[in-house]
């Protein structure tokens, strides 16, 4: 996949302004106070996964699962792996939006299922159209719906009622609903008519659904790798499990202390971080609205990234003002590329640079579209 060849620590120190990231930046041990007990034995650990992560799960999604409807996973990554490789096979049909996470692209392909793509448009402001969803199910072969919601890259987001309506589409036409919601914890207060802060864990809609979430791009730790699946299915959770134990047995106890670590502090540590990710969503606002005769966007509603528009050619085209913004400027960006997108568009993350670091990559964009 394009967005895991060209990913940052794959091309080097070639770049000092990376806006490229989806995430919060890098935390550590240190900045998070994160201890452990010295005698903490390294052995399997419970194969569902530590269950007070389980418990504080359950508890963020205000009770309506339980800690035994969530799985513990290497990451969001192998929730999603495990969940499509144990429904879809080569027979199957499904429907996927974009853009999406790579991942969710490429694993019904590596799978050889059939795929029918609904694709989210600029000019909708990235909308979902429920009866696109509708007609593209076929009676009896198609077995998933998968959506991203908070959007990567997007960040935009399904309200309660779409989501509400995907659930019951789903459950008449007799098929899955996949919610990637890794996003979820990253929403901005009171945005929505619709309410976006009373949004349901997907999972909590019906047994059919099923959602995926990390502590990885919230909190700043990817490296520790922990995610989770929901479903309140128990056929489903057992498969799952199984495959799970298939590919890892359990999860590691070191990475499963720090994320209880980190969820137990859940409110405190993201109030800090909303509060500083709505001003610099801020800033990259101020800067498209100055950049208009260039750029567009729609206003994310989550997350820490948003997906530009490129409205006029850059000069010398469009490759060369990538090459040149990262050559000459030091500036990394996420082509429209890694998305199944026309390059005229590119994700731009402004939670990972420090707030230094992001005024030199926007200064920098706007100097390589002109040059």
């Amino acid at each position: 996949m394009a967005i895991e060849k060209e990913a940052p620590e794959e091309v080097g120190v070639v770049i000092k302004y990376n806006l490229s990231e989806s995430a919060i930046s890098d935390q550590t041990l240190k900045s998070l106070n994160i201890t452990f007990p010295p005698d903490t034995a390294l052995t399997y650990a419970e194969h569902k996964g530590s269950h007070a992560i389980r418990c504080l799960v359950a508890k963020a999604s205000g009770k309506l699962i339980d800690p035994d409807d969530v799985l513990i996973t290497a990451g969001a990554s192998m929730s999603l792996f495990i969940i499509k490789t144990a429904l879809l096979g080569p027979k199957d049909h499904v429907v996927v939006t974009r853009p999406n996470y790579a991942t969710n692209l490429e694993i019904p392909r590596s799978v050889k299922c059939d795929i029918t793509f609904i694709d989210l448009e600029f000019e909708s402001e990235y909308r979902l159209d429920i009866d696109c969803v509708a007609a593209a199910i076929r009676p009896g072969v198609t077995k998933l719906i998968s959506i991203c919601s908070p959007n990567n890259p997007t960040g935009t987001m399904c309200t309660t009622s779409e989501l509400q309506s995907l659930a019951r589409l789903a459950k008449e036409r007799g098929c899955y609903l996949l919610v990637d919601e890794t996003y979820s914890e990253l929403k901005y207060p009171s945005e929505s008519a619709d309410g976006i802060n009373s949004i349901p864990s997907a999972a909590s809609l019906g047994d059919h659904v099923i959602s995926v979430s990390s502590v990885s791009k919230a909190y700043g730790v990817p490296g520790i790798r922990i995610g989770w699946l929901t479903t309140t299915n128990v056929c489903l959770q057992e498969t799952f499990l199984a495959a799970k134990e298939q590919i890892a047995i359990s999860g590691s106890v070191l990475d499963e202390l720090v994320a209880e670590q980190i969820l137990s502090r859940q409110a405190e540590l993201l109030s800090v971080t909303i509060a500083d990710m709505r001003k610099r969503r801020d800033h990259v606002a101020s800067w498209v609205a100055e950049e208009s005769e260039w750029l567009d966007w729609v206003r994310p509603e989550a997350g820490v990234m948003c997906f530009i528009k490129i409205k006029k050619e850059p000069v010398g085209g469009i490759e060369t003002f990538y090459t040149r913004l990262l050559e000459k400027y030091g500036v990394y960006i996420g082509r429209g590329g890694w998305f199944e997108r026309d390059d005229s568009f590119f994700r731009l993350g402004y939670g990972w640079p420090t707030w230094q670091e992001l005024e030199q990559g926007l200064c920098g964009i706007s100097k390589a579209l002109r040059e």
